[in-house]
């Protein structure tokens, strides 16, 4: 995994964009910090760009460093979450600005897989992670499902858990700091 996580790297701080696995489906990443990168994940999935994308971070102090505010119930959700749960979090920072949503909001997991928790510690910052499909296909349950545009569309794919099947993405609730919670998908 070392020498993986190695690889990744490089093309990540060159600006390039990976198909990797994370705790819930194969994904497309880059790093979040990087707008031109940024962009090539959506010009690769044919999505406009007012559609938000999904950032992993390795911990709950890495997630301060792109959420101004955290709401305290954030930190039960994510303890209590039996499943991979996504919050969209207020008050954005420190992240491409092509990656916020309209409305100074931003989609963070930490996800419960090593892989990603070691990627996002080196990388000292989050990763991109939208799941690896054309916008508006279905998403990819395994490697195997994956379209052959988004495997030559990508700068590097990881050779980890390419046997590896799941069968959802995660749940995403809307954490505002005025305490309102809304459920996006379940």
């Amino acid at each position: 995994m070392r020498s993986e996580i190695n690889n990744v790297l490089q093309v990540l701080k060159n600006g390039g964009i990976i198909l990797y696995p994370t705790d819930t489906v194969w994904g497309i990443g880059c790093d979040a910090s990087n707008p031109e990168a940024v962009k090539k994940i959506y010009k690769l999935k044919q999505r406009e760009d007012s559609k938000a994308l999904i950032c992993l971070v390795a911990d709950d102090r890495m997630l301060k460093k792109y959420v101004k505010t955290i709401p305290e119930s954030a930190y039960s959700i994510i303890e209590i979450s039996e499943k991979p749960i996504t919050i969209i979090y207020d008050e954005a920072q420190n992240l491409a600005s092509n990656l916020i949503a309209e409305d100074n909001t931003i989609a963070i997991r930490i996800p419960d897989n090593e892989f990603c928790y070691q990627l996002s510690r080196r990388l000292n910052g989050a990763l991109v992670s939208t799941s690896a499909n054309i916008s508006g296909q279905p998403t990819p349950k395994s490697f195997k499902e994956i379209a052959p545009a988004i495997l030559k569309g990508v700068d590097y794919v990881v050779n980890l858990h390419h046997e590896k099947t799941c069968d959802k993405p995660s749940s995403i609730i809307k954490l505002s700091n005025s305490g309102i919670v809304k459920v996006i998908r379940k």
